[in-house]
């Protein structure tokens, strides 16, 4: 079993429906990418904000989670969504790299270009997001393949 996860900006009092949604990405400005765990999202967190990872655990505790669907829902950590946004792209090959040689992605066998793009479209997403008054979450579903 693999988890879908989508990454959107949206507003806040929307967790709600993104997490009843089937496909929040169809709904909101958002990215969808496949076997994106939270120990992934909290290891790119800590790596964009120099936290460590149990402090940053707690940061990303499913803020929903759907009885009917099986999906739940985070909420990044307004930190990380500035520092995505800031990016650049001599900082984004740098993440790029230093994500690319963490456990959870290295066992996962990602490509440092794949991690580069997910990175580049995360940056694009925190800059809609920052400028549109919005909050990035992540919504999260077990895939049955």
């Amino acid at each position: 079993m693999g988890i879908l996860t989508n990454i959107i900006a949206a507003e806040e009092d929307e967790v709600e429906a993104i997490g009843e949604s089937l496909q929040p990405i169809d709904e909101w400005s958002g990215i969808a990418l496949r076997d994106v765990t939270i120990p992934k999202i909290v290891t790119l967190h800590c790596l964009l904000t120099g936290d460590l990872f149990d402090d940053a655990c707690e940061l990303y505790e499913p803020i929903y989670l759907s009885a009917a669907e099986g999906a739940l829902v985070l909420r990044m950590s307004e930190e990380a969504v500035a520092r995505l946004a800031a990016l650049d792209e001599d900082a984004l090959a740098a993440v790029a790299a230093e994500l690319t040689a963490t456990e959870e992605f290295e066992d996962a066998g990602w490509p440092e270009e794949d991690i580069g793009d997910m990175l580049a479209a995360l940056g694009d997403l925190a800059r809609l997001a920052e400028s549109q008054g919005q909050t990035l979450f992540v919504w999260m579903h077990p895939l049955r393949t």
